[in-house]
C-alpha cells in the first residue's frame, strides 16, 4: 500500500465548518472528502485536456467566418 503524504491547507472557516459537519455525517475523514474531491478536480482537468487535444488538430475558425456563418443563418 502506498503511504499518504501529509500537507497543510487553510480552509475558509465556513467551508471548513461545512467539511468537518460533511465529515460527520458520512462518517468520513476530512482527509477523505478533500483526497476524494481533488481527484475528481484533477480527473476533469484530465478529461478536458484530451478534449484540447482531440481539438488541436481540427480546423480553425476565423472571426470572418463565425460571423458570416451566423448571417447565413439568420442569427443576426
Amino acid at each position: 500500500m502506498e503511504t499518504t503524504k501529509r500537507a497543510t491547507v487553510y480552509f475558509d472557516p465556513e467551508i471548513h465548518r461545512a467539511l468537518r459537519l460533511k465529515a460527520a455525517a458520512t462518517e468520513r475523514s476530512v482527509s477523505e472528502l478533500v483526497n476524494e474531491a481533488v481527484g475528481l478536480a484533477l480527473s476533469e482537468d484530465a478529461e478536458d485536456l484530451e478534449v484540447f487535444e482531440q481539438r488541436r488538430s481540427g480546423r480553425l475558425l476565423s472571426f470572418d467566418d463565425v460571423v458570416k456563418d451566423m448571417k447565413r443563418r439568420g442569427r443576426i
